[in-house]
């Protein structure tokens, strides 16, 4: 581009300067182009991480959902098992072999607890908490409801038959349903009403027709399943408030009763009955008599363990599951057992009530719970 000035022609040339302009436009388009891009990019790149992340978590969910699952039925298994061999021993050697006193075979039991618990935290097997001024306190009223359920457990096992007393002891579902609703605000779906009440209905049905009847017997039974709901229902509310932990309520639960059951042994004669008893030089007696003992305190573990994973109720209708087999293989063991038409058909119905249960309860599928349970795990409210 040419400017004159004055008489001479002086040239001014503007092509670069354009030239440059066009080059920094062009430029600021490429740079826009590719901010546009980045964030394009960057945007796509985060909803992707968002869906992984998303992913892994639903995956992380669906495992803990599966181990959770696996330590409910575990528990409910191994608590079955433990109190179907609790059972059939003590009947055995309270019924078989005619031991004379349930309330010594109960402090046999008690004293295998403490002994076993208290070697476990010498040898640092298990830990809970040393003996304070307030632990009675921190865990009553457990000791008195677990020493007594023992106690009349044992009396009710060797008055009765086994088919009659696993048939009775489902009247402590119908006692912890009702007791979880008024002390753990825990309300039951009506599939599990229904079954509890076809339980109960059949146990009448039973009951109704049995010609082997024994009023101490049945009332030992009943006092077992008012305590045996009680102590589902504050086992479950002690883990979830107290530090002491499912060891510490094993053995401080024993070791407060101990004192106690001892002297009633000394009241009652049964200590000296017991000593006098003329088996003790028979060791499979003496076997069955230290399994027993020692099943007490197994029988206490799997009964925390299971309350724990699960509820107050599940563990009592597993503790009724379990009759099914006690049920049955009953009317061979003892050999106290009368048969009736309407006494096998009352049991019969209160073993399939037992089942529709226990399909209810171990679904795969669960809708949460609204109850806060143990930080470890999540208790199911049924």
């Amino acid at each position: 581009m040419s400017i004159p000035r004055g008489g001479n022609s002086t040239t001014l040339d503007l092509a670069p300067l354009l030239d440059a302009s066009n080059n920094s436009d062009d430029s600021d388009n490429d740079n826009g182009g590719k901010s546009n891009g980045a964030l394009l990019n960057a945007s796509s790149v985060g909803s992707k991480e968002l869906r992984t992340s998303h992913r892994e978590r639903e995956r992380e969910k669906e495992e803990a959902d599966a181990a959770l699952f696996v330590k409910k039925v575990g528990s409910a298994v191994f608590y079955g098992i433990s109190s179907f061999m609790i059972t059939v021993v003590n009947k055995t050697v309270l019924t078989s072999y005619h031991f004379p006193s349930f309330l010594f075979l109960s402090l046999g039991q008690l004293t295998a607890s403490i002994v076993v618990l208290g070697a476990g935290k010498r040898l640092k097997l298990v830990t809970y908490p040393s003996l304070q001024r307030n632990t009675f306190a921190k865990i009553f009223p457990l000791p008195l409801i677990f020493g007594f359920n023992m106690i009349f457990g044992l009396g009710g096992t060797k008055a009765l038959s086994l088919p009659m007393f696993a048939a009775l002891r489902r009247f402590s579902i119908l006692m912890t349903m009702l007791l979880e609703l008024k002390i753990l605000g825990v309300r039951p779906t009506t599939a599990v009403q229904i079954s509890v009440y076809a339980m109960i209905g059949g146990a009448l049905i039973a009951a109704s027709d049995d010609l082997s009847f024994n009023m101490q017997g049945y009332t030992y039974v009943m006092i077992t399943n008012a305590l045996t709901a009680s102590n589902g229902v504050f086992v479950k509310k002690k883990l979830d408030t107290s530090e002491i932990g499912k060891y510490g309520l094993m053995f401080y639960n024993s070791l407060f009763m101990f004192v106690p059951a001892l002297l009633l042994n000394y009241v009652t004669g049964d200590l000296q009955k017991a000593m006098d008893f003329g088996s003790w030089n028979d060791p499979a007696f003496v076997v069955q008599f230290l399994l027993s003992c020692v099943m007490g305190f197994i029988l206490s573990y799997s009964t925390i363990l299971c309350t724990q994973f699960n509820s107050a109720l599940t563990t009592t209708i597993v503790g009724c599951l379990k009759n099914i087999c006690v049920t049955y293989l009953g009317m061979f063991i003892g050999g106290d057992y009368v048969f009736s038409w309407l006494n096998c058909i009352g049991i019969n119905i209160s073993v399939l009530a037992s089942l529709l249960y226990t399909y209810v309860t171990f679904r795969r599928k669960q809708a949460p719970d609204k109850q806060a349970n143990l930080p470890s795990s999540r208790g199911e409210n049924v």
